[in-house]
């Protein structure tokens, strides 16, 4: 402890005690307080004991009902149905995507302002709305046929018996991926900068390894996380095809529950079925935002079970003090 008089405090009678440096090195730390912190803390695990208590207790969700529709027959093949429309749509979607990436980077004029008004149509319009418009196609386009542009037809087929339910639900959400898609991909190959095109050119390489070897590399980070984002949105929005009675996932448990009246058992086979898809495509999505982020995996978590701990802080907490106290 260091004495020292205070020239400053006139109406002083004596030494002013001050603490030295070793003082205040030792002092002990004193964290933050956060009381509005603990407030809500506590509330958010008040209404998080409350779901699960009315999860478990509330007899209502039936929950032995839905262990048997879980695995059945019907609501099966409406999954395979939800599987096969999300993986087709994304495929053919995301390369018309790409196309249409390519159209508005172009130097034409034309390619490029066709692009940019596809996209603009397309996301100004509700996926539903497109659903719709494309089921009743019969009424705009009775027959469609294939022949010389304003010259004669060579085939013709009636528009109603091509178009059906499935047919129309490939159409709508695969226009509308390709939309979405195309502004993804324009982003990531847009975040590349142009004097790594640049540099590449001073060194002779074509256009073609520029592009596979240069540009794309460093724009997958940039689109896989928003691809990824767009796999699971539209996997959960094959769901709004069973209003036209197409036999999805939704649509199998819908017709189940109105002949047994188990609405809300039902409704649960379709959610957690949905929950483990979506989950499933997580899992997947992070193991390619690794691969392609292996250059950058100094700020990227060294394993799966990282970012498990890193997303869910508490569980890592829990898992630190469990260790701690067995050491």
């Amino acid at each position: 402890m260091t004495a020292v008089i205070s020239p400053s405090s006139p109406g002083s009678v004596g030494p002013v005690s001050r603490p030295g440096d070793d003082d205040l090195l030792a002092a002990p730390v004193v964290g933050a307080r956060h009381p509005w912190q603990w407030v809500g803390t506590g509330v958010v695990l008040v209404l998080t004991a409350m779901f699960v208590h009315t999860l478990v207790t509330n007899d209502r969700f039936q929950w032995d009902v839905v262990g048997d529709y879980f695995a059945s027959s019907s609501v099966l093949n409406g999954l395979w149905l939800t599987l096969w429309l999300t993986a087709a749509t994304m495929v053919v979607g995301f390369v018309l995507g790409v196309l249409l990436a390519a159209m508005r980077l172009s130097s034409s004029p034309v390619l490029s302002s066709i692009s940019f008004g596809y996209v603009w149509l397309i996301r100004s319009v509700p996926p539903l709305v497109q659903l719709l418009f494309w089921f009743q196609l019969a009424s705009l386009f009775p027959q469609l046929s294939i022949g010389v542009p304003f010259g004669p037809s060579f085939v013709t087929f009636d528009t109603a018996t091509l178009i059906t339910g499935v047919v129309a639900a490939f159409i709508a959400l695969t226009l509308d991926v390709a939309a979405f898609s195309a502004e993804i991909v324009r982003g990531g190959l847009l975040s590349v900068e142009e004097g790594q095109t640049e540099a590449a050119q001073s060194i002779g390489l074509n256009r073609g390894r520029i592009f596979w070897r240069i540009v794309l590399p460093q724009a997958m980070p940039a689109i896989v996380p928003s691809t990824g984002n767009l796999l699971i949105g539209l996997l959960k929005a094959t769901s709004i095809v069973s209003v036209i009675a197409v036999e999805d996932l939704l649509y199998s448990t819908q017709l189940i529950y109105q002949q047994n009246y188990l609405v809300i058992p039902l409704l649960l086979v379709a959610t957690v079925w949905y929950i483990i898809l979506t989950t499933i495509l997580s899992i997947g999505q992070y193991f390619v935002e690794r691969h392609y982020n292996r250059g950058r995996r100094r700020q990227q978590p060294s394993s799966f079970a990282q970012t498990f701990r890193d997303n869910l802080p508490l569980f890592g907490t829990l898992q630190s003090r469990t260790v701690g106290g067995r050491a």
